[in-house]
Order: C-alpha cells, then sequence, then structure tokens
C-alpha cells in the first residue's frame, strides 16, 4: 500500500527540506531551450510549463488523494463540479447517451438534464439503488453512467456491484461520484468503476475554506481526454487552495472516524425522539438499503445523517433558529457540523411533487457531523426538536 501521508525526507542543494509543502505561486515555468520544451510535452521530461496545465501544489495533492483511492495520475480541478464536467464533456459527445442517479448533487441534476442538452448529449435518470432500472434506460449510444454510491440527500445506497457488472458487460462507462461516502468507506476501482471523482471542497480538505475537485481515469486514454478538456476550459485550480487541501488532507482519517462515530450516535437519538418522523443512517438496521451497506460500505455509515420532523416548513424554521451552534448552511464536511434544508436548497427546483417523490419534505433535513462532542451535538438537536413541537 503506498503512504499516503508521509512526510518527504531530505532532498534538495542542502541536507535539510521544508516539512511542510511550499506554495509555489508561479504561472509561468522556464525552460532552457526550445529542445527542453519539446521534451516536456512529449512526456521526455519532467517539469512544468504554464499554471492551467498544471502545477506542483496541484500534482502534490493528486498524488495524495490517488494513494488513498488507488488511482494513477489523478487530477485537480477549480471544484467538484469542475471535476464532473471535466469527466462527462471530456470524454462524452455529441450523440451520447448518459445515465444518471435520480438523485445526484442538485448542479449534476442540472447539467445533465439542461447544459449538457445544449451540446447534443442525450440524458436520462433512473433509481441507481436498482440494478435491473439503470439496465432499462441502456440504450444502443449509452456511452456512461454516473452514480454517487450514497445519494443526496435520502442517504440510499446506490447498487455499485450490480451496476459496475452491468456496465463492464455492456462495455458502458461507470463513473463514480465518491464525495459522500470517500475512500475511508469504499474505493470504487476496486469495484470494477473506470472513472472516480470528488468535490475536494467536502470531507477530503475538511475545513469549508477550499473549493476544488478531483477526478481520476483507469486507463491513459480516458485521462488524457479528461486532461485535455479541463486544460483547454480552464477549469484550474489555484495554488493556495491545493496547498490548504493538502493540509486538511493531513487529518482526513481522524476526522471521518470521529464524525462517523458521532453521526452514529446521532441518527440513533434522532430516531427515538417525539416528533422525529424518520432518521436516516446507513448503517443503521431499518435503513431500506441495510443488506446492502455491508457489501459496498463495509457496514460503515459516514458522517452524513438525515431525518424529518412534523410541523412542514414552520416547524423547520423554529428547529433551525434553536438548533444554536450548528451552522445552517448547504454545504458538508467542515469540522463543524452543518445543517441543511433540501426543500430550500439543493433541491429548490424540483416541484413539491417531485420532491415528494423523492422522500424530501419541508421537514427534511441534512446533516454533515463534525468533530463536536455527541452530547453537545444532541443537547442542539434536542433545543431544536423542542422548539418545533412548541409551534
Amino acid at each position: 500500500m503506498k503512504p499516503t501521508l508521509m512526510r518527504p525526507n531530505p532532498v534538495g542543494p542542502g541536507v535539510s527540506s521544508p516539512v511542510v509543502t511550499p506554495i509555489q505561486q508561479s504561472v509561468v515555468y522556464a525552460s532552457d531551450a526550445p529542445d527542453t520544451l519539446d521534451a516536456q510535452y512529449a512526456g521526455e521530461a519532467a517539469g512544468f510549463t504554464y499554471a492551467r496545465e498544471g502545477h506542483p501544489n496541484a500534482d502534490t495533492l493528486a498524488a495524495r488523494i490517488d494513494a488513498l483511492e488507488g488511482a494513477e495520475a489523478g487530477l485537480i480541478t477549480g471544484s467538484g463540479m469542475a471535476a464532473v464536467t471535466a469527466a462527462l464533456m471530456g470524454v462524452c459527445g455529441a450523440g451520447d447517451h448518459i445515465i444518471g442517479g435520480d438523485q445526484l448533487y442538485g448542479r449534476s441534476l442540472r447539467l445533465m438534464t439542461q447544459d449538457l442538452l445544449r451540446f447534443g448529449l442525450d440524458c436520462s435518470l433512473v433509481d441507481t439503488t436498482d440494478a435491473a432500472a439503470v439496465a432499462a434506460a441502456v440504450r444502443p449510444n449509452t456511452r456512461m453512467v454516473l452514480i454517487e454510491v450514497v445519494s443526496n440527500p435520502t442517504l440510499r445506497i446506490a447498487d455499485l456491484h450490480g451496476i459496475a457488472q452491468l456496465c463492464k458487460d455492456r462495455g458502458i462507462l461507470l463513473v463514480v461520484d465518491n464525495t459522500f461516502t470517500t475512500p475511508r468507506s469504499v474505493k470504487p476501482f476496486d469495484a470494477g468503476a473506470d472513472i472516480v471523482l470528488h468535490s475536494v471542497t467536502k470531507l477530503l480538505a475538511g475545513h469549508a475554506d477550499v473549493t476544488l475537485g478531483y477526478v481520476a481515469a483507469r486507463t491513459p486514454e480516458l485521462r488524457k481526454a479528461i486532461y485535455d478538456f479541463a486544460v483547454t476550459t480552464g477549469l484550474t485550480p489555484s495554488p493556495f487552495e491545493c496547498w490548504l487541501a493538502e493540509r486538511g488532507l493531513m487529518t482526513f482519517d481522524l476526522r471521518f472516524d470521529k464524525a462517523q462515530a458521532t453521526a452514529r450516535i446521532l441518527g440513533d437519538h434522532l430516531a427515538a425522539q417525539p416528533g422525529v418522523l424518520r432518521a436516516i443512517y446507513p448503517s443503521r438496521s431499518d435503513h431500506p438499503d441495510h443488506l446492502r451497506n455491508q457489501s459496498v460500505l463495509g457496514g460503515q455509515g459516514g458522517n452524513m445523517v438525515s431525518f424529518e420532523i412534523q410541523g412542514g416548513r414552520d416547524a423547520a424554521n423554529a428547529f433551525s433558529r434553536a438548533a444554536q451552534g450548528v451552522a445552517f448552511a448547504p454545504t458538508l464536511g467542515d469540522v463543524g457540523t452543518t445543517l441543511s434544508h433540501p426543500a430550500s436548497s439543493s433541491h429548490r427546483a424540483l416541484s413539491a411533487g417531485d420532491r415528494a417523490a423523492l422522500g424530501i419534505s419541508e421537514g427534511f433535513f441534512r446533516v454533515s457531523v463534525g468533530l463536536e462532542e455527541p452530547a453537545d451535538l444532541i443537547a442542539t438537536f434536542d433545543a431544536g426538536l423542542s422548539a418545533a413541537r412548541d409551534l
């Protein structure tokens, strides 16, 4: 297994080296002659040319995530959506058909249902907890399937292995957004994925101060197609944000394990409270995909909890205002717990009927559990529940 967080040994002209990776802000890099530059572009010599085409801080961060994912030559992009866009538009073209999960991240859904159509691609959305539903959506021109292992925000678990086998049998590319689950829970390449991507903004960086993405592909041909599109369209990450993300990544496993343990406790607590219609956590025995949890996630549940309270929007307002100390913000993966209300944020563009079909009501919340002590977090949520019940 590759080391992921080991510090480099001393290198350079002296007998010591910096313990922390230096930030290299340079936009351009000088070569000594045209032949040297040619050799760099041909891959015959190592070096950098122009920061849009790559820079040291991006390569350092990519190598660390590669080691976590079991990947090679991953690419850092300016955001998670830049990674999604590079994977889909770098590989697919006019006339291709893409299948996506019907509970993808909101902007991924918009990309598939609105933006890609303008470029001659066709997209279908299906329930990815059912490999048979994916199979039924396959067409002769289906090029790619895009899934999230755990859906946003209802935390359903995709039939990863069934879909991977389907894609292998039909010669279709499988793209897995591993943002929610992270390589701490699942390694999609091991399951047969062709492309894996992340919003590094979330759990990997982990401090709500970075906007970055990552995408890696199984073959050199796919990697080149994704890289060329990303460079041409300028999906470039900043060196400083790559440096911040590398710093955050050093504590990723510790943060993930702590948040996951607390999320399990919070999910169990919420399930037992009056006024809570349901609490959703992937490793609970009442989760609809509990049996699949073991084979896909190894029994883990992650740091995300969703729950639904009685009382609709009025109760939701009362809860969020009374749950002091938990940020009401549409994000996840911070060191602090955040609370999201999909009906007013990620899924606001859907009709009430479409949200209801997905199980998202006005009383539905998604929680990204952070590093607070479980008892403190429970007290905060109890205060919110009390306020919602007192309406």
